[in-house]
């Protein structure tokens, strides 16, 4: 299934987000280019899942680890990384099976390791500022 829909604001974000807080709590990966909003996004979805982490860009990390009232949240940022050996050696096969929330900026980067069973969020800016996303939600 393809969801589609244009976000003008981060209420928009944060209405989005509630209102499928269910594809969130799975692996999303997140396409979009440089500055769109994905690590936007991944804030408003701390919110919606009432974390007190603010979230940031995991970047230089390559992972950050979020707490919520359900447990902990996965942040990737593949957009450094040099190699699919350096993805393995993070133990990304744990992270995808622990059955947390996983949310992967730049899921490109990693390629056949993303699971089969990830959502793909695509985020694309639009003239007037606005974010279009398609939702392509993963279905057995």
């Amino acid at each position: 299934m393809v969801i589609e829909k244009v976000l003008k604001s981060y209420e928009d974000w944060r209405k989005w987000s509630d209102e499928n807080r269910k594809i969130i709590s799975g692996i999303v990966a997140i396409y979009g280019e440089m500055g769109v909003g994905k690590t936007s996004a991944v804030k408003q979805w701390l919110k919606s899942l009432n974390s007190k982490d603010l979230g940031s860009s995991p970047t230089f990390s390559i992972v950050n680890e979020y707490l919520s009232p359900t447990g902990i949240i996965y942040h990737f940022d593949f957009y450094r990384l040099n190699s699919l050996n350096e993805a393995e050696d993070i133990g990304l096969d744990d992270y995808f099976s622990s059955g947390r929330p996983c949310w992967i900026e730049w899921p490109e980067n990693i390629g056949n390791l993303l699971p089969e069973n990830s959502h793909h969020l695509h985020i694309e800016k639009q003239p007037d500022d606005s974010r279009k996303l398609t939702l392509e939600i993963y279905e057995k």
